[in-house]
């Protein structure tokens, strides 16, 4: 099993995947500590909202916006 994130506008439109990182993790805990550290990284690159992956499987999507 590969972990992942696709990393998408508000809409859920996926970004171009040349300018966002192509990390491929071994468990889902590795990938959500990596996105606790990177997310604001990414959201300054331009991604609205996250989705993580099991290998082609949706697990959830969230945002990347700041709460208010």
């Amino acid at each position: 099993m590969a972990w992942s994130w696709r990393y998408e506008t508000g809409n859920g439109k996926p970004l171009d995947d040349e300018e966002m990182p192509g990390e491929l993790f071994t468990s889902r805990g590795d990938a959500e500590t990596w996105l606790g550290e990177n997310w604001q990284d990414l959201a300054e690159a331009g991604a609205a909202q996250v989705t993580l992956l099991e290998d082609d499987r949706t697990v959830y999507t969230m945002s990347l916006e700041e709460p208010e």
